[in-house]
């Protein structure tokens, strides 16, 4: 469930405000973690890197996982020019 939909039960006089806030720190606490859904259109959301979600269809993911070792490697040998977030 989302803040907004959490939000409008709330409003909705379906959940209390105690029920709410702890359905809110949940979701806060989830931050940080990653999490997969299937998109309207049917492809794969990846939840948790960003602001937005990652979506790519089921092939492009593979296409992707089938390329880690060499990304890995891309980025161990560039690290010393890449940065982190936040730096």
């Amino acid at each position: 469930m989302t803040k907004e939909e959490i939000l409008a039960k709330l409003q909705a006089g379906e959940l209390t405000v105690e029920q709410a806030s702890q359905q809110l720190a949940g979701l806060e606490s989830k931050r940080g973690q990653l999490s997969c859904k299937v998109s309207d259109k049917g492809a794969v959301s990846v939840y948790g890197m960003g602001r937005f979600p990652v979506t790519l269809y089921m092939e492009q993911w593979e296409r992707l996982l089938g390329y880690g070792e060499e990304i890995k490697s891309f980025i161990a040998a560039n690290s010393s020019k890449l940065k982190r977030k936040g730096e």
